[in-house]
């Protein structure tokens, strides 16, 4: 509980910041902003927005996860890996890549299509892995007391993989509220952008603050209805059902119809942004490409995303284990305020850690540990919900058993708790260097100085028109993301719930 609490009350500073920015000026400079036109068509849009995306992620994800693990679908292991690879594309690079080719592409629609492309996966991966490992026996029972095919996939199918697919979605929903470099390309006013521009172009910060904290309310009750929506429902497995693979759906004619989802997803996710970033180094060849700043962005970036990747899954574990464990408020409230960084702009918890270590840390100002602390701010509830399916699998007799028997509680979380929690802190671990590689307006802002990854080269050229320059540099990003993706997803023990 100590440690959760910790974990907790680091991810709560950035909040702490914007109720000490937005509250300086008086009740007259909230009304000021809160109570503005604009403001209104902001969150109006915003939300929009993101319940948009979340609706479509959640649709493709599941039906992508149900053909790949479920039914008889051509070459379905392979597109099962296929279908987790937007997860390496960074969000500015797949609008670059649409931008370049139609420029007319701006607001709400293309945002709207280019963050689901590349968000679906937060549903696809967990619902993928609770369906590989659910009891078939279920399935079976509710056939042999009548139930059809799509009967028993409503009753009993859909309700154990919903804890994932809720979960899911709402990361989806916080990515989205959070994403800062496809609706700054597309010109789409979101949160983020505004607040971007709030700090870019004032010395006054308090506007952005006020809008972050407004940001942070919608958030909260985002979260309340997640968790309304997952319930108090706990699924453990029993070991015979979960040894057992369920069989495979048979598609018959239809089989060559299904794989067309797969197909039309993964050439506007994958092949259109490689395709245009090949086009980009090909008229970029005769540049003087510099090597050796790229060498030291692709060191910048394995550095700090394996720092923050192994950072954040440590953090964790005793929030995810004490959610899946403890019914309490305190419990529900630990395990939600690890949830609230993942919502703020990366901007505005940058500048909050900013603020916090000129005034109180001034030797950790522009320092590695502090862009680190930024990412497990961030990203936290990326490796919570994926440690928190594998935990919602560890049944708490287990532990109970093994202190029966005279193991030290040390001893039980070594050799009981820890390798039934191991898919699930793989796959955080994963999902957590995948997003810290793309990660932008956090790695500008506390990156030492002379720092550069391979995220803030690309912006760096694309925001010069420079897209030759960028070419390298958001293949080699691509490159190494789809390395931790593709194992993933081939390991096929992933549980993200």
């Amino acid at each position: 509980m100590a440690l959760a609490g910790a974990v907790a009350a680091a991810a709560l500073l950035p909040v702490a910041y914007l109720l000490v920015r937005a509250g300086g000026g008086g009740w007259s400079a909230l009304a000021d902003t809160l109570f503005l036109d604009r403001t209104a068509r902001l969150l109006v849009r915003s939300l929009a927005l993101a319940a948009a995306v979340s609706v479509a992620s959640a649709a493709i994800g599941i039906a992508l996860a149900w053909l790949t693990v479920r039914c008889d679908l051509p070459g379905r292991r392979v597109w099962r890996v296929v279908a987790a690879l937007p997860l390496a594309v960074p969000s500015y690079v797949a609008a670059f890549a649409f931008v370049s080719n139609v420029p007319t592409l701006t607001g709400f629609l293309p945002t709207f299509a280019v963050l689901t492309l590349l968000s679906y996966p937060y549903v696809f991966l967990p619902v993928a892995a609770v369906l590989e490992r659910v009891d078939p026996a279920m399935e079976e029972a509710a056939r042999s007391l009548g139930d059809g095919p799509a009967t028993a996939f409503r009753r009993v199918t859909l309700r154990q993989v919903r804890p994932a697919a809720a979960t899911g979605s709402l990361l989806v929903c916080l990515y989205v509220l959070s994403d800062f470099g496809a609706v700054s390309i597309l010109r789409f006013d979101s949160f983020t952008r505004v607040i971007y521009q709030s700090y870019q172009s004032s010395f006054d910060r308090r506007p952005a603050a006020i809008l972050g904290c407004l940001l942070l309310v919608f958030t909260l009750g985002i979260l309340v209805a997640e968790a309304r929506t997952r319930g108090r429902a706990r699924y453990y497995g029993g070991s015979r059902g979960a040894q057992r693979r369920p069989p495979l759906v048979p598609l018959g004619r239809w089989r060559w119809v299904a794989l067309a989802l797969p197909v039309a997803v993964a050439a506007l996710a994958l092949i259109v942004p490689l395709a245009t970033t090949l086009r980009w180094l090909a008229e970029s060849v005769r540049a003087d490409v510099d090597m050796a700043r790229v060498g030291r962005a692709g060191g910048g970036t394995v550095t700090a995303s394996v720092l923050g990747a192994v950072v954040t899954a440590v953090a964790a574990v005793p929030v995810a284990l004490l959610a899946a464990r403890s019914r309490s408020r305190v419990a529900a409230f630990i395990e939600r305020s690890a949830f609230v960084g993942h919502a703020l702009p990366g901007i505005v918890v940058a500048l909050s850690l900013v603020f916090f270590t000129v005034r109180f840390m001034n030797p950790l100002y522009q320092r590695l540990p502090v862009l680190v602390f930024a990412y497990v701010v961030l990203f936290l509830p990326l490796a919570v919900s994926s440690i928190y399916g594998s935990a919602l699998q560890a049944p708490p007799a287990l532990d109970e058993v093994a202190r029966s028997l005279g193991k030290r509680p040390g001893e039980v979380f070594r050799t009981v708790t820890a390798p039934l929690l191991a898919p699930g802190v793989a796959a955080g671990t994963a999902l957590v260097f995948l997003t810290c590689l793309k990660e932008l307006p956090a790695t500008l802002l506390l990156g030492p100085v002379g720092f550069e990854t391979l995220a803030t080269r690309v912006w760096s050229a694309t925001q010069a028109g420079a897209f030759g320059d960028a070419a390298l540099p958001a293949l080699l990003l691509v490159a190494v993301g789809v390395v931790p993706t593709w194992a993933l997803t081939r390991r096929g023990r992933t549980t993200v719930s």
